[in-house]
């Protein structure tokens, strides 16, 4: 198989599959067989899949307004053609609703943009997924999670979705784990990948994508290495809580510190710890500002080997500080998670990326 794409030749008692090597192959409607197949062909990820006949494609299409030949974007590292077609087999395949293309197709979009930087996240060392982070009505049209469990366990669609992604970046962009992929660990991620809304009702402040200058149903990605829980019993006030947050975030063998330039980092609030930070820093900016300033450490307190390292890049203050991440706007921050407190959810990247916003 030299490239996992199809075209739209199939019927009601089967599919035949159309391989831009011009390889052609009749498959099954059966989903075990399909499964078995795909998965042995290398186009899936080890889970069932369902068939992409020609009627569930037509309606994924369909679903996302756009005409099926439409290019979303050059997918790196095979650079392989993303159309809407495409992005609609992989997303019936994964099992998302066909009510989520028009999220998919931004999310892809997004995925293109050069801040984001596709290829350094689909062939480097880390574990890095790109995770899409969800606002707008379209979070409750779907029935995204945002509160207990969102980051998993929540029956819904988000795991179909992130998978859809997931298959494009195999199927599409090329990514061949131990060949141009080179995570030395992968995550659960990089099968299922993140899909998370903001709990915007619950959020004392403007949502995420908004304050990224887009208002509405969007979506932003974001290169994640993997889920950091944050647990907390004793602060009992808002700069408590902000000081034990941010010095937990600053892991003194996260990428943020090793980047070759600018990092960013996220942390995600529950509603009650939203709460308690805004009363004490009422603004976004107030907030980026106190986690910036606590998400760091002493010089002292890494080896001697990274501290020449840091010295030599600049990443140490007057005061003889280094901190996670270069500017207090590089700290994202979400409001989400159950009403159970006692812990934040941190989400680090592995340096040269940007998250990028699209709208839809």
């Amino acid at each position: 198989m030299q490239e996992s794409t199809f075209d739209r030749s199939c019927g009601p008692s089967g599919c035949e599959i159309d391989w831009l090597s011009s390889q052609r192959l009749e498959v099954d409607d059966d989903p075990v067989a399909f499964a078995k197949l795909a998965t042995d062909a290398g186009w899936g990820d080890g889970l069932p899949l369902i068939p992409p006949t020609e009627a569930r494609v037509r309606d994924f299409v369909a679903a996302s307004g756009r005409f099926p030949d439409e290019l979303l974007g050059v997918l790196p590292p095979r650079d392989g053609r993303c159309t809407v077609e495409k992005l609609a087999i992989n997303a019936v395949m994964a099992g998302a609703p066909a009510e989520s293309m028009p999220l998919l197709c931004a999310a892809v979009e997004a995925c293109i943009d050069p801040a984001l930087d596709l290829f350094s996240l689909n062939t480097t060392t880390s574990s890095v997924a790109p995770g899409l982070f969800v606002n707008g009505p379209v979070r409750h049209a779907l029935g995204l999670p945002m509160e207990a469990g969102c980051f998993g366990g929540v029956a819904g669609p988000a795991p179909g979705i992130g998978r859809a992604l997931r298959l494009v970046m195999r199927n599409v962009a090329g990514q061949k784990i131990g060949e141009n992929s080179k995570s030395v660990f992968g995550q659960p991620a990089r099968v299922t990948g993140i899909v998370v809304a903001e709990w915007e009702e619950r959020s004392p402040w403007a949502p995420l994508a908004e304050r990224r200058g887009v208002s509405g149903d969007a979506v932003t990605v974001y290169g994640c290495i993997g889920t950091m829980d944050i647990a907390d019993v004793a602060a009992d006030d808002g700069p408590s809580l902000v000081e034990l947050i941010g010095r937990s975030l600053a892991v003194p063998g996260t990428n943020a510190y090793i980047s070759h330039w600018g990092a960013e980092t996220m942390i995600c609030l529950p509603p009650p710890w939203a709460d308690r930070v805004a009363a004490v820093h009422p603004s976004i900016e107030d907030t980026q500002q106190a986690l910036w300033e606590a998400a760091a450490h002493p010089i002292k307190f890494f080896p001697e080997p990274h501290r020449r390292w840091l010295a030599e890049r600049g990443r140490v203050d007057a005061k003889g500080v280094a901190h996670l991440v270069e500017r207090p706007e590089e700290i994202l921050v979400m409001v989400c998670g159950g009403l159970g407190n006692l812990h934040a959810m941190g989400l680090h990247n592995f340096g040269p990326t940007r998250a990028v916003t699209r709208g839809f």
